[in-house]
């Protein structure tokens, strides 16, 4: 079988490494002649939404799928008029690439989101932040992602400055959570309809990025798997979700405040691939081809640590004894996420060992 990915990233490159050992064949769409799957897959390089690039990429594919929440809904209704079958499907899409209609259906499915207001103008921003008190998150409602597109607001004073800075785009207001962490939950849901989820993670970002992630159960005993788990399967229901899923968790008190979600394989579950029985990128191919999905259960402790803007040589790297590097083939560049580090039975001695070689 041959999978096609719209877009050629480090997702999509994690998901061919996965998908070579069940005899799997992938292809990927994406305008960089340089995207780090075009060296392991077969790449055509084209933009997302150009007719003749489309034709040529889904020519004999027996599944498409995607790697970002940010392909326009219009590429997979091209793709689907012409034949292509193309999991998960629009409504998933459509749905998590704009946080309004995302909180919006979290709210319908009874799971509890942070306070929220779509703003139009300026006028109406004031006005919230005025009647409402406290403090703000102003996010642009599409195409944020790593902290990009927010503005705090911390009193109505802040409001000319963050219309000045994101002010011309369709716009959500939340409310600002004093939060005790973050965690997030990968799902998976075959065309059956089964489900199987991985543990919950504990995630620390930076500046927005996510740096590390480790087991939930390492950093608390709150019992939250079952109620994460919960959440996601009302969502993946009301989407009739085929695939990874993943949902990103405000935790407060013994409560899960749903933040976002994203239709693919995600940052936080990159440790799958040597911590879990079945990587979240095998589980995902699994899923959207009609394979049976493979165990979730975790292998190994570990810890997973982003590598953001310069990467290290990999010969020191690799002296910390159960270190697994995946460099992405990508050029520096500041806030860029360049791989990722999993460290199997992680200690205090080996995380500092790490973090002496990251800038």
């Amino acid at each position: 079988m041959r999978v096609g990915f719209l877009g050629g990233g480090q997702l999509a490159r994690m998901m061919g490494l996965a998908g070579y050992p069940l005899g799997l064949r992938f292809r990927c769409l994406d305008p960089n002649p340089e995207s780090p799957a075009a060296d392991v897959m077969e790449h055509v390089q084209g933009p997302l939404n150009d007719p003749d690039a489309l034709r040529t990429f889904a020519k004999d594919l027996d599944c498409i799928t995607i790697e970002s929440e940010n392909i326009p809904v219009s590429t997979l209704e091209n793709l689907i008029l012409h034949g292509s079958k193309i999991n998960p499907g629009i409504k998933a899409l459509a749905t998590s690439q704009d946080r309004l209609y995302e909180k919006t259906t979290f709210q319908k499915l009874g799971i509890p989101t942070a306070d929220f207001a779509n703003i139009a103008s300026r006028e109406e921003l004031e006005h919230e932040v005025r009647s409402r008190g406290g403090a703000f998150i102003l996010k642009t409602r599409r195409e944020g992602y790593d902290g990009k597109g927010q503005f705090r607001i911390k009193s109505p004073a802040d409001v000319d400055a963050a219309w000045a800075a994101l002010g011309g785009k369709d716009l959500i207001l939340e409310k600002w959570l004093g939060f005790d962490a973050e965690c997030s939950l990968i799902s998976v849901r075959d065309v059956q309809g089964n489900t199987r989820f991985y543990p919950l993670v504990h995630n620390v970002h930076k500046e927005g990025i996510l740096f590390t992630s480790e087991s939930w159960t390492t950093f608390s005993k709150k019992p939250l798997q079952s109620k994460a788990e919960a959440y996601a399967q009302k969502v993946m229901q009301e989407l009739d979700y085929v695939g990874v899923l993943t949902i990103e968790f405000f935790v407060m008190g013994d409560e899960l405040i749903a933040n976002e979600m994203a239709p693919r394989v995600h940052n936080s579950g990159h440790w799958t691939i040597e911590g879990a029985v079945t990587s979240q990128f095998e589980n995902h191919l699994r899923a959207i081809l009609g394979l049976p999905l493979g165990s979730t259960d975790l292998r190994e402790p570990f810890t997973m640590i982003n590598v953001v803007g310069y990467m290290p040589p990999a010969a020191d790297l690799l002296k910390i004894d159960g270190l697994c590097l995946h460099d992405y083939r990508k050029k520096a560049a500041p806030r860029r996420k360049l791989g990722h580090i999993t460290l199997l039975r992680p200690s205090q001695e080996k995380c500092d060992a790490v973090m002496k070689f990251l800038k």
